[in-house]
């Protein structure tokens, strides 16, 4: 037997890299990877519109759930389990896992900011009991901004009346914060965890800018506007930094 040629040689020259026109370790591994392999069927078992973490914008997406199977010379033989699911954007076809969905679209984000806005703005003229003329129109230029192009003080002050006598409050005495607490966190926890700390604070400055317009920030005013902060998880010494804040004259 030649020097090199049994099975210890040849164990030996695989180990310093296979012998002279041998494909080596990975050469090998290579061939047998061709040889065999696993392949996923993807199956669609839904679609709609998302937020693309890779696109950076609202795309088309697929929900896909697959199926494993081993591979020899690139046909399945195997059933190896099931995958997924998945969701596929049809834009860059990227895969994401399903948590991907909980992201608002830009679309629906923007309705949710708006109603956000709008529901501050009420609760605090509410908790203000008296409204003046410039409260209104403090409210009303913020609602506009958030997208309600069309609010008008008339409406808010008609809005403000039925949400008074829905809570069933005397004339002339404000809401108390506990009455609107369920609003105010229905329009906000949702909202507060796709906002940036400085997007929360926006609110919460808008909601102050209103209270301070017809004069000094009321009990009612603070209790609201404290739920207001908590819902936007910010803390209470922050909350009271941004309402000394708000007094200030920019």
């Amino acid at each position: 037997m030649l020097p090199g040629r049994g099975p210890i040689g040849r164990a030996a020259g695989l180990a310093r890299g296979g012998e002279a026109g041998s494909a080596g370790p990975t050469g090998g591994a290579a061939r047998l990877t061709r040889l065999m392999g696993t392949r996923i069927a993807w199956t669609g078992v839904g679609d709609g519109e998302f937020f693309c973490p890779g696109c950076g914008g609202d795309r088309n997406y697929q929900r896909l759930t697959g199926r494993r199977r081993f591979t020899l010379l690139g046909v399945p033989v195997l059933p190896r389990g099931e995958t997924g699911p998945v969701v596929e954007c049809a834009a860059c076809r990227h895969h994401y896992g399903t948590e991907v969905l909980d992201h608002p679209t830009t679309v629906r984000l923007s309705a949710m900011l708006r109603d956000a806005v709008h529901t501050v703005a009420l609760a605090v003229l509410a908790a203000g009991g008296t409204r003046t003329r410039t409260s209104l129109s403090v409210a009303a230029g913020a609602v506009r901004s958030a997208g309600f192009d069309d609010c008008t003080e008339d409406q808010l002050d008609a809005l403000v009346e039925a949400l008074a006598a829905d809570t069933g409050r005397l004339f002339g005495e404000p809401c108390g914060a506990a009455g609107l607490s369920i609003e105010l966190h229905e329009a906000l926890d949702p909202l507060a965890p796709h906002l940036a700390p400085a997007g929360r604070e926006a609110i919460l400055l808008q909601g102050a800018r209103i209270a301070l317009a017809d004069g000094p920030y009321t009990p009612a005013e603070r209790d609201v506007l404290s739920t207001v902060g908590a819902a936007l998880t910010i803390c209470a010494d922050e909350v009271t930094r941004l309402l000394a804040e708000a007094r200030t004259p920019s």
